[in-house]
């Protein structure tokens, strides 16, 4: 695979992977000053822009937009940090191809902490900084945990890539129905 410069590239695309405390965004901002990588958040977006986590169906549409912009840095050369929770299996594997397709290599970090520091830590940073997050009941964080779908082993960067979904022609096109303001950026060959 290559980028815009015709060789393959040496830029990261790091995937935090974790529920809401999990300390995904300590990590990318660790990343991100170690790896001088650019750093993409939606929440570092939409809480400001919009007070909340999802006005209208949008969060997908600032997802698309956010990786967009990570893969033209990407593409240039430099790192990448999504610091979006990635939950489902599916959404981790279209972002490794995403950037396998911009000749990028893609890193899943899954960050796990033990149930109660996870919670602990969701009460302490809403009642330090209620600006910059968002409040989340005990039944929200339940459901949560009965969606998010762990990665295994599997899901490595350099590792097999899953089967297509259903309904779906490629990666390509399950990424631009997944977040749909990414279609402008995705190369299909």
């Amino acid at each position: 695979m290559t980028g815009d410069n015709g060789g393959v590239t040496s830029a990261v695309l790091h995937l935090l992977v974790g529920l809401p405390g999990a300390g995904k965004t300590t990590k990318a901002l660790e990343l991100a000053a170690t790896k001088r990588a650019i750093r993409l958040s939606p929440d570092d977006w939409m809480l400001p822009l919009f007070g909340e986590s999802d006005p209208d169906g949008k969060r997908d549409v600032m997802e698309g937009r956010l990786i967009w912009v990570a893969l033209e840095a990407l593409k240039a050369g430099a790192d990448a940090v999504i610091d979006f929770g990635l939950w489902g299996r599916d959404e981790r594997t279209a972002l490794r191809w995403l950037a396998r397709s911009v000749g990028a290599r893609a890193e899943v970090i899954f960050l796990d902490p033990d149930e109660s520091e996870r919670r602990r830590r969701i009460a302490a940073r809403y009642a330090a900084e209620p600006h910059t997050t968002f409040w989340m009941a005990e039944a929200e964080i339940d459901d949560h945990l009965r969606v998010f779908q762990r990665p295994d082993g599997s899901e490595t960067g350099d590792g097999p890539l899953d089967p297509v979904p259903d309904g779906f022609g490629s990666w390509a096109e399950w990424a631009e129905h997944r977040w749909p303001s990414l279609n402008a950026s995705v190369d299909r060959r």
